[in-house]
């Protein structure tokens, strides 16, 4: 249903925007732009993570070809994250000033177009310059969808928002090993399945520019039934408020504390079980490489199935009554002991099924930490949410740089797997404790939009 140009009322700011529906209206169906819109941000990170994991799959090709050390190897493969990690914080304040369309459309051309070049690398330096400013441009796209959250989707809805954001991820790892394996090997050539890759990125920057909005109230296909959900508890709309002027991060010190700390010991595990599982399989477990990239395969897409159920799962708990910290909380801490119980076990299972198994039960619960990316839009001042996701991605980046470092570090020092274990189950133990000093039922997402 179309608004017509009576409808629209110019707020204080000066920006357009839509009143809430009559009774009448409200008789309408609600569109479903919203949901679209984090569709789109859901193939994104998937895409994200396929262009991330593409090198890794080529490394051993690109190696022989440039007749790489491992040293450089190493280097190349670690240069992603010095500007991944060093431009969360000025992608956070970007999107907060220019809004997560403009900046979710220059990160994706930019990615897209860095990836391509990536293809034609004549050696390792011009391909570790590639892979770091690849870093650079995908930086801010976990902070852009969490700006888009505090935007689009109401508090009771936020929860299936983040989950469907962030289950790309890991869904990504799980495709992007099969996908560029594939396209090498049907190719002949690492240079055009990552000239493929990051040409399918660009058209997605194209397709983001079209269909997103910062403001629900301006997009064409968003009518007044949407409209009104989408601003469903709020004084004011989330776009006007995402205008108004805050001093400092806009964010209580203890939730910060507790975010941060959360979100990269969540990331040391996470990550940990990216980086190291595959030796884990290999070393531990006497798993070939057939066998590994199956039970990878397994692993992470339990792991996107998880964050999926966590969502919708909190979202139903709170439509039921549950307070949102209850819920949110609750779930997140049982994941952590959930983890935190796998991975002390793990090394008393003989069986290596039973051990994929159990990682990927792993997976599917850790996954819940997905509900992280709910937290700027509920805990931040509206103009500060974009700045606030990207400080909470640092902190995750901090702990995907580091992990695997002290992972090498306790496998030389203990010679085994089962001390990284417990390394693990440790992060899994802080990141409840953390995820504890959160305040999560205060009236920020009310007042504040």
């Amino acid at each position: 249903m179309a608004r017509s140009s009576a409808d629209v009322h110019l707020s204080a700011t000066g920006e357009p925007y839509a009143p809430p529906v009559s009774s009448v209206a409200s008789v309408a169906k609600a569109s479903t732009v919203r949901w679209r819109i984090f569709a789109i941000i859901f193939v994104l990170t998937m895409v994200n993570l396929i262009d991330r994991v593409s090198l890794s799959i080529a490394m051993p090709t690109i190696a022989k070809e440039f007749t790489l050390s491992p040293a450089m190897q190493g280097l190349i493969l670690s240069s992603f994250f010095w500007a991944y990690a060093l431009l969360q914080i000025p992608g956070g304040w970007m999107i907060d000033r220019f809004g997560p369309r403009r900046v979710i459309t220059w990160s994706t051309g930019l990615w897209g177009t860095f990836q391509v070049l990536a293809g034609f690398a004549t050696g390792g330096a011009s391909l570790l310059f590639a892979r770091m400013f690849l870093g650079a441009a995908e930086a801010p796209l976990f902070p852009s969808g969490g700006k888009l959250i505090s935007l689009w989707l109401a508090p009771s809805e936020r929860s299936r928002g983040a989950v469907m954001m962030d289950s790309g991820s890991p869904l990504g790892v799980a495709l992007g090993g099969l996908i560029i394996a594939y396209l090498i090997v049907v190719l002949d050539s690492w240079r055009s399945a990552f000239v493929i890759a990051g040409v399918a990125t660009l058209l997605l920057g194209w397709v983001s520019w079209r269909y997103l909005r910062d403001d629900p109230s301006v997009h064409p296909q968003v009518n007044e039934a949407e409209l009104e959900k989408i601003n469903a508890g709020r004084e004011t709309p989330a776009a006007e408020a995402a205008r108004a002027k805050v001093k400092g991060l806009g964010i209580a010190a203890r939730s910060l504390t507790g975010l941060l700390i959360g979100r990269s010991t969540w990331a040391m595990v996470y990550f940990g079980l990216l980086t190291w599982g595959p030796s884990y399989l290999a070393q531990a477990r006497g798993f070939d490489i057939k066998g590994i990239g199956f039970a990878t395969f397994v692993i992470f897409i339990c792991g996107s199935l998880g964050s999926l159920t966590g969502g919708f799962l909190c979202d139903g708990l709170i439509r039921k009554g549950v307070r949102r910290g209850v819920a949110v909380k609750g779930l997140l801490t049982f994941s952590g002991v959930i983890a935190l119980g796998a991975l002390l076990l793990l090394p008393q299972l003989s069986d290596p099924i039973a051990a994929v198994a159990l990682l990927a039960m792993t997976a599917f619960f850790l996954m819940w930490g997905s509900l992280y990316w709910s937290f700027p839009a509920l805990l931040a001042a509206p103009a500060r949410v974009g700045l606030i996701g990207g400080v909470m991605n640092l902190a995750g980046s901090i702990g995907g740089i580091f992990v695997p470092i002290l992972v090498g570090l306790i496998l030389q020092f203990f010679g085994g797997f089962g001390a990284v274990l417990a390394f693990f189950a440790i992060c899994a133990a802080l990141f409840v404790l953390a995820t504890l000093l959160i305040g999560l039922d205060g009236q920020r997402e009310v007042n504040n939009g």
